[in-house]
């Protein structure tokens, strides 16, 4: 089954190019299912790159995926026009009187703040406490997930002395977890941050697990099962050029920067670099999905019900 999104929505002929099953609203509704409704509370600058990327994963599963995107109410962004926020994004307000399936909600750019002083802190945090009660799953992604386990557990982010940039060998903790059907023991994930969760923190809450881990950057995917939730502090959503673009921007502009670690071939930023986490992009976000539909209730209306 496809993933159903507008037409006209960028990524559309992105993922048709690419081969990924894209369906129309007519084919939808001819199909005597119900798709999954999976939001993605993007908040990441570049828009329209966030919302391919992550299309393309949830979209290459089997199932009917109907995809809702969302922004924050009052926040403007910068990097992507009006009339495209105007078309495609609901705001949270608008959005909450729904409910979903699964909630994906990316990073943003704004880690060196403390969480109180993010201009859309306090609309952030109704977000996730709507999470309990219209949302079946949530899937905090980078600066979303360190969101989330604060704010439920107060487990704090520190400040790292240097990036965490490239592309860092991780470890499976627990290969029965259902999250982690088919990965491998050691794989790569890219990395591209300034903060970090730290294990001890979140060992700290026995009601917390650490599925993956990096004896370099730390702990990348953390179950939180009393609040339905993912925490990744990684990003498997990474296109091959994602780093490389973050690099050649921050090399443009004079800003200090290393060469992502592990990323181009030798090290070497004028070669072409090459994608070694995509399967497990994949499996994660698929196995995720699959989670979803295998507990998820078939009646909307019973997503955050205590029964």
């Amino acid at each position: 089954m496809p993933i159903k999104i507008p037409s006209d929505l960028p990524a559309h002929d992105v993922l048709t190019r690419e081969g990924v099953m894209v369906m129309s609203d007519r084919t939808a509704e001819r199909q005597d299912i119900r798709p999954l409704r999976i939001g993605l509370l993007n908040l990441m600058p570049k828009k329209v790159q966030t919302e391919t990327q992550f299309a393309r994963l949830i979209g290459a599963t089997p199932l009917q995926i109907e995809l809702t995107l969302i922004r924050m109410t009052e926040h403007q962004t910068r990097n992507t026009s009006s009339e495209h926020m105007e078309a495609f994004y609901k705001p949270f307000q608008e959005a909450k009187q729904e409910k979903f399936d699964g909630l994906i909600v990316t990073g943003a750019p704004i880690e060196h703040l403390p969480f109180e002083e993010v201009s859309y802190w306090d609309e952030m945090r109704e977000v996730m406490d709507w999470t309990q009660t219209n949302v079946h799953s949530t899937f905090g992604v980078c600066w979303g997930g360190m969101a989330l386990i604060n704010h439920f557990h107060g487990v704090p982010k520190h400040m790292l002395k240097e990036k965490a940039f490239g592309c860092y060998r991780h470890k499976n903790l627990d290969p029965a977890s259902p999250y982690l059907r088919g990965f491998s023991d050691d794989f790569v994930v890219p990395v591209s941050r300034w903060t970090e969760i730290r294990a001890e923190d979140v060992r700290a809450h026995a009601d917390l697990k650490i599925l993956m881990d990096s004896s370099e950057v730390g702990p990348c995917l953390v179950e939180d099962p009393a609040h339905r939730a993912l925490y990744i502090f990684n990003h498997l959503e990474y296109d091959s050029q994602t780093l490389k673009e973050e690099y050649d921007r921050d090399v443009s502009t004079g800003a200090p920067i290393e060469v992502p670690r592990n990323y181009y071939p030798s090290d070497d930023p004028s070669r072409n670099p090459e994608n070694r986490w995509r399967s497990h992009a994949h499996l994660l976000y698929g196995n995720w999905i699959n989670e979803i539909y295998q507990t998820t209730p078939y009646e909307l209306d019973r997503i955050g019900s205590t029964d």
